[in-house]
């Protein structure tokens, strides 16, 4: 149910992340899940060594929990966000702060 009502709000579900049932009291269950804000580091690096290793001329940095990539064309920014959107990191992604020149 709590997550047809965040489907419903446009939240994605790749972003929870779910700890182990505890049982409480009358027989219920209880479940802590926590959301996603920010890129882990390890992901991050993972993503700017796919960045990389795309050979296009364009530069990623780590910038706390986001990753920015930064280039003088726009169709290569097109091509990176294309590229990162087939590979699966486990983790949702956004696109955001794009020059619209």
């Amino acid at each position: 149910m709590f997550q047809q009502r965040l489907t419903k709000r446009g939240v994605p579900l790749k972003g929870l992340t779910y700890s182990t049932v505890e049982t409480a009291l009358g027989g219920t269950a209880r479940q802590r899940i926590t959301m996603q804000q920010g890129i882990p580091v390890e992901k991050a690096r993972e993503i700017v060594k796919v960045i990389k290793n795309s050979k296009k001329k364009v530069q990623a940095s780590i910038q706390g929990d986001l990753v920015r990539v930064s280039g003088k064309d726009r169709d290569a920014l097109q091509e990176i966000m294309g590229l990162l959107r087939q590979q699966d990191f486990g983790i949702d992604m956004q696109f955001t702060n794009y020059r619209s020149n």
